[in-house]
């Protein structure tokens, strides 16, 4: 496969993601006669018959919230705006990137110490191996740090667990993600909607370590040198990923 099938393919992925995002805008949009947006609007604890108008867009920017919906409530004078993530999965199960970024970014979020920063970039390959004899020439994997280093990554994890999953699932600012929406396309009317904090607290379940990968799992969310992007820069930023079809259960 060449750079141009990959950046292809890459062009095709996204664009499956927006068509689907605007799908869902167009059933919010039309909820009187789609029957699947009422179950939606159920689900977010709305009583169908007090609403006068939804009105959904789609939100513009890099924002964890793919589209905005606004409820006008009947005698109320009263208008909700709930901020939706949309996740189009193909698979029964199957990891999704959430987020990814270069390690500064997450710097400036979380305050990260240099010396945890710096081993950091040696585990994304900003900075390659301070050491000879490891799996790859170009990064070290994490469980090729000292016992003292994987020591004191994990110690900042396990500090800053809440915060790192907050962000990097809900979000900061107007345009949060307050719920999750999450839609099999291989199964006909097959979704889950969950509020984000439901979504945060269930990914967050379990212990923060080091796989025998040598990959750093935060509860059920795996963070790991992003790879792949035909050898560009980009693949040593840092991303954080789930398996969105985990809430339907």
């Amino acid at each position: 496969m060449n750079k141009n099938d990959l950046v292809r393919i890459g062009s095709e992925t996204a664009k499956n993601g927006f068509k689907n995002e605007i799908n869902v805008v167009d059933k919010f949009n039309n909820w009187e006669k789609d029957e699947i947006a009422q179950e939606w609007l159920d689900a977010m604890d709305y009583n169908l018959s007090e609403i006068e108008y939804v009105k959904a867009v789609k939100v513009k920017g890099s924002y964890k919230a793919d589209i905005q919906v606004q409820i006008s409530i009947k005698l109320k004078h009263e208008i909700d705006c709930q901020n939706m993530q949309v996740k189009l999965v193909s698979n029964k199960k199957g990891f999704n990137q959430i987020d990814k970024r270069w390690l500064s970014k997450y710097q400036e979020l979380w305050n990260i110490p240099e010396g945890v920063l710096n081993l950091l970039k040696h585990y994304t390959g900003e900075l390659q191996p301070y050491k000879k004899g490891t799996k790859d020439n170009r990064r070290m994997f994490a469980n090729e740090f000292t016992k003292e280093e994987q020591d004191s990554l994990l110690e900042f994890l396990k500090k800053n667990k809440t915060l790192i999953v907050s962000d990097i699932l809900k979000g900061r600012g107007k345009f949060s993600a307050e719920w999750i929406l999450v839609i099999r396309k291989t199964v006909v009317n097959d979704w889950a909607l969950k509020p984000m904090n439901v979504a945060m607290n269930f990914y967050s379940q379990g212990d923060v370590c080091i796989s025998a990968r040598g990959t750093f799992h935060i509860g059920k969310i795996t963070m790991q040198r992003k790879g792949g992007d035909n050898g560009r820069q980009t693949a040593n930023m840092l991303q954080f990923k789930i398996d969105p079809t985990e809430l339907f259960y």
